[in-house]
């Protein structure tokens, strides 16, 4: 597998190329209700590759007063702003603005995060892993993929698309038994963990010599640094770094996304 930075440092020079034949600047306006440290670096990093890549960014930043009506009303506007290609905003949201209320107000044409059930894209981050394996020639056909975790941003679309590419697909969650937890890592030849727990995946487990392991999870510990939901160093082929690995995978997907917005609003 290739390194992860280089990879996307490769992919960013493709697009680049792409959006500038598209001939007009697509624009992707990123929402942020209220001060968060993580969102602000995951913000920061998504500016800086609009900007690499020649496409428009703005950064619409709100305190926590604003009131879900007030959001839902500049959604709309920007839903019918034909300069605004994609529309992101930043979770988590304030407790008093409903988070799946403001995600289906965004047009599904912009919605460059995949989390609109009509959206014309696939989720960022199953996208961009599945996007990496593709390009790093994973076999996929009649091999055993394990998905650790069900939510509907990473672990559901991701399993519609490792079945898409005949995959044979196990999908496990926190209410599955330890032991046949065990059971499905050994047969397993692709393991995406998204757990959310750190360090839930570690060598107590007997892994596929072949196996790729893919960590979603970001935490923070004690020390204040970043750990994923595996122990680093897992006796398998393959696995992605933390950090470093699929936070860049899900950036670039939104890039991936965010043109094929603009080759839509092209007729391209």
């Amino acid at each position: 597998m290739q390194l992860i930075k280089e990879y996307v440092n490769h992919k960013k020079e493709e697009l680049k190329q792409g959006f500038l034949s598209l001939g007009s600047k697509v624009k992707l306006v990123i929402i942020q209700v209220k001060d968060n440290p993580a969102s602000n670096a995951y913000i920061k990093g998504k500016l800086k590759d609009c900007t690499e890549v020649g496409a428009d960014a703005e950064l619409m930043k709100f305190a926590d007063g604003i009131e879900e009506k007030e959001l839902l009303e500049l959604i709309d506007k920007l839903n019918n702003d034909d300069s605004v290609t994609g529309i992101i905003v930043q979770l988590p949201l304030p407790y008093n603005i409903d988070e799946r209320k403001v995600s289906l107000a965004i047009s599904p044409s912009k919605d460059v995060d995949g989390f609109h059930p009509m959206s014309f894209y696939t989720p960022a981050t199953p996208t961009g892993i599945l996007t990496y394996l593709e390009d790093n020639n994973f076999e996929f056909k009649g091999r055993n993929a394990l998905i650790i975790g069900r939510s509907e941003i990473v672990g559901k679309p991701m399993a519609k698309m490792l079945l898409n590419k005949d995959m044979n697909v196990t999908v496990v969650h926190s209410k599955t038994k330890a032991e046949d937890l065990s059971r499905y890592i050994e047969n397993s030849d692709l393991i995406i963990v998204s757990t959310g727990k750190a360090h839930f995946i570690d060598n107590r487990f007997n892994f596929k010599k072949d196996a790729v392991v893919v960590d979603v999870g970001i935490s923070r510990n004690a020390e204040n640094k970043l750990e994923g939901d595996c122990v680093p160093g897992l006796n398998v082929a393959f696995q992605t770094p933390v950090p470093g690995g699929v936070g860049l995978l899900t950036r670039v997907a939104l890039l991936i996304n965010l043109y094929k917005g603009g080759c839509n609003k092209n007729g391209i």
